[in-house]
């Protein structure tokens, strides 16, 4: 029934376009699916010259059959037919965007553009394995056959599967240049919650969906930690125990802890901003993990650029936002956290109090993952109220209301771009560079460490290289930034840092 509307509506359409004056096809051609419209398209007489001259080039009809004349009929050849069914999978995340996990794996319809190789961020690991299970388009494939009976029902949970899946660095190129939007990173979060479910979660999802708690612990022992988690002794254990690269580097522990450095500032300061200036307001400012606990500097300085720009800071309670905990699919945990941080920070957006963070995939979880993890209308009032630091920065420019001295306009779409270009006397390039390669803990797993050097070394590393010392090195996210300093040698600053720099 579903394909015989099919053929009903094109019919119509067909018609249609006959109507007005149209075109069955354009820069595509006509093919298997739009050659049975033309001699509808051309008239019979235009049509018989047409397969006159497919008979004189090519008279036993072997080259490219079925295209332009004697074109079977658009519901022939169908990969799946009417027939098709797919089985309903109990999922964590509700899909309610997508209408169901069957429909956001069917979304992939072929088109083939995460086999790009030379420009844009779809897909890091087909770049350079240049296989096509290891595309998006291959692992949507294979989890729809898992789902329409092609694959046995546990294949859904399959080792063979997870292999499929393994390179899929979760980076959301896809989602943001595939023409259907297929979220792979989404369908493979899923699919490691239920492969875990049935074959249980390993040490090491564990411990980098807990890096929060490690890092808690880490500082608590600082220095000392450092220096052991340095050691040969600790990185040999780590490669042992957890599967660690060697030459890989935990981020280090913080001695005084961004909370605790900012209860101290306000303490000094009061809760007015710094400079002096009547409060435009308040923000909230999203410490994630490792601003909070490795890399205290980013806040320090991003209380700093938002103070001057005349806002009372807050620092609110909340938890770590999940993003590691889904990345390793342990999506019940992550589902505790997200309910924590919408009962706890809803307030503030209710009352048009930003909230603002320094780490895209942070920020990124509450947009894209939140709303469809729980089920609180809550979740996405509060999407709508979070920001990267350079969004929020760039809409007050962009409203008149920045005082920081910037000058008055700047092109980009990015608006990280955008913001540093306002900088005087700054010069800004953008590296076409595409996934780092190091994707969270994606690039410090010993079986994923050489891949991740090669996704870097195709375009991001030598466009570094290529820059004297005289330029400085900008990244969002702390795994680019970590992948930079460990590919080139070259440490790399988070823009938060150069906006801190330039104020006086």
């Amino acid at each position: 029934p579903e394909v015989e509307k099919l053929r009903a509506i094109a019919e119509q359409v067909s018609d249609l376009v006959m109507e007005f004056g149209g075109a069955m096809s354009a820069e595509h051609g006509d093919g298997l699916a739009r050659s049975c419209w033309n001699e509808k398209l051309f008239g019979p007489t235009l049509y018989r010259a047409f397969r006159e001259l497919k008979a004189i080039f090519d008279p036993q009809g072997t080259m490219n059959p079925g295209k332009i004349v004697d074109a079977p009929p658009m519901t022939a050849n169908l990969r799946y037919g009417g027939r098709y069914k797919a089985r309903q999978v109990k999922t964590f995340f509700r899909f309610a965007r997508e209408g169901g996990f069957d429909r956001a794996v069917e979304m992939c319809n072929g088109a083939a553009v995460c086999k790009k190789k030379l420009e844009g961020t779809m897909c890091p690991s087909y770049m350079v394995t240049l296989e096509e299970e290891h595309s998006t388009r291959g692992r949507a494939n294979a989890l729809r056959a898992a789902i329409n009976g092609r694959l046995p029902a546990e294949a859904l949970a399959s080792p063979r599967l997870y292999e499929v899946l393994d390179l899929c660095l979760e980076c959301k190129g896809c989602k943001a240049e595939c023409p259907s939007n297929v979220d792979m990173a989404k369908l493979k979060y899923e699919f490691l919650a239920q492969y875990y479910a049935r074959n249980g979660t390993p040490l090491r999802a564990r411990l980098f969906a807990n890096i929060e708690k490690l890092n808690q612990l880490g500082c608590a022992c600082a220095p000392l930690s450092n220096w052991v988690a340095g050691s040969a002794p600790a990185r040999w254990l780590f490669e042992r125990l957890f599967g660690i690269h060697p030459k890989r580097q935990l981020p280090p522990f913080a001695r005084e802890t961004f909370p605790r450095w900012f209860a101290q500032h306000n303490g000094r300061h009061g809760t007015r901003p710094a400079t002096g200036l009547s409060t435009r307001g308040q923000v909230v400012l999203f410490s994630d993990t490792y601003t909070t606990y490795n890399y205290p500097a980013l806040g320090k300085a991003a209380v700093k650029v938002l103070e001057a720009a005349g806002f009372e800071v807050i620092l609110a309670d909340k938890k770590c936002c999940g993003r590691p905990m889904i990345s390793k699919g342990l999506l019940r945990q992550a589902r505790e956290n997200a309910a924590y941080n919408v009962d706890r920070l809803y307030r503030y957006a209710e009352q048009g109090i930003p909230i603002v963070g320094l780490e895209p995939s942070c920020i990124l979880t509450f947009r894209d993952e939140y709303p469809d993890l729980i089920d609180d209308p809550r979740a996405p009032q509060l999407a709508k109220g979070t920001f990267l630091i350079e969004e929020f920065l760039l809409g007050l420019h962009e409203r008149g209301r920045l005082s920081l001295p910037l000058r008055s306009r700047a092109t980009s779409s990015s608006p990280s771009l955008r913001i540093l270009r306002l900088l005087p006397g700054a010069t800004v390039e953008e590296v076409d560079s595409g996934c780092c390669g190091m994707a969270g803990s994606f690039g410090y797993e010993k079986e994923h460490y050489e891949m991740s050097l090669a996704i870097g070394n195709r375009r991001l590393f030598p466009a570094i290289k290529a820059k004297g010392p005289e330029w400085e090195v900008v990244a969002a996210g702390v795994s680019c930034r970590q992948q930079i300093a460990h590919g080139t040698g070259r440490p790399a600053k988070h823009l938060v840092e150069v906006l801190a720099d330039a104020l006086p």
